[in-house]
């Protein structure tokens, strides 16, 4: 007779529990995204009519102004989960 082995297989394919997603993979970039889009679509549109007397209310400055704030948050959330993530093993 033959011994079975019993052990379970090893994936080498399957990610540790502790590792963080790639971040183009979260939620918080998909959000990013589609503010960046939303404050680009808002700043072309806003302020083109004579409703404002030719004044643009939001202009490509204040939008890029939005943008860079956005993008930060996005680095500071992606530091955080990073940080807040890490494998503490204590001997």
């Amino acid at each position: 007779m033959t011994a079975h082995n019993t052990q379970a297989t090893h994936n080498d394919n399957a990610r540790p529990a502790n590792d963080v997603k790639s971040s183009t993979r979260t939620l918080e970039f998909a959000v990013y995204v589609a503010a960046v889009l939303a404050t680009i679509i808002t700043a072309a549109v806003v302020g083109d009519n004579a409703s404002e007397d030719g004044v643009d209310v939001f202009n490509a400055s204040d939008a890029m102004q939005y943008i860079t704030w956005l993008t930060v948050g996005l680095m500071v959330a992606r530091g955080l989960a990073k940080a807040g993530n890490r494998n503490h093993t204590h001997a």
